[in-house]
């Protein structure tokens, strides 16, 4: 009975979670600028996360055309998986914030929630406009082996997921031993741009 009722409970926070991005309604200007104000704390955390566990990433970012982090939630119940986000591309030409979000769905058995953060780092204006302006959309997956507390090498945790991007999945214990973006789209937050 008691875990009949664990499963229903971790079916209808799927669904919540994976509808609350798509019906939210509209926003006022308070709540807008307190959602802006949330994911910029969310990328400087995500940022300094990232130099704690790939110091080289700093010099990397410092040199690239721009950079976007989100930070996802992911559901996986039974056969069906989803991660839900949001986050910014941030232009370091110009210093402009673009308010974006992300969405995947999938299949893989099992059943929990995971919190993790994404970092892309973007070599020049036109992949980080591609990013930006048309979405993306990953269908391929990313491995890489990553570097675990002292363990490990940290030279090349970066994974390249296409011409001039390059991505970190963190996660609470460090960088991701494995990167999969597979079947992720993201776009503009018209409403928060």
């Amino acid at each position: 009975m008691m875990r009949e009722r664990l499963k229903l409970l971790a079916a209808l926070l799927a669904v919540v979670t994976l509808f609350s991005g798509f019906f939210g309604g509209d926003k006022s200007k308070d709540e807008i600028q307190k959602a802006r104000q949330e994911i910029k704390k969310m990328s400087h955390e995500t940022l300094q996360m990232l130099y704690r566990y790939a110091p080289e990433a700093r010099s990397q970012l410092k040199n690239a055309y721009g950079y976007a982090t989100f930070s996802n939630v992911g559901i996986n119940i039974f056969l069906v998986s989803t991660e839900n986000g949001s986050g910014l591309a941030h232009d370091n030409k110009t210093g402009k914030d673009i308010y974006m979000k992300m969405f995947s769905g999938g299949v893989g058995v099992g059943l929990g929630v995971k919190d993790f953060r994404i970092v892309f780092i973007f070599d020049n204006k036109r992949v980080f406009d591609d990013f930006v302006n048309s979405g993306w959309e990953a269908n391929a997956q990313a491995d890489a082996a990553a570097k675990a507390e002292d363990k490990g090498d940290a030279a090349s945790v970066a994974i390249t997921v296409a011409p001039g991007v390059h991505l970190y999945k963190l996660t609470k214990n460090g960088l991701a031993l494995q990167a999969t973006i597979q079947g992720t789209k993201y776009w503009k937050d018209d409403e928060l741009n």
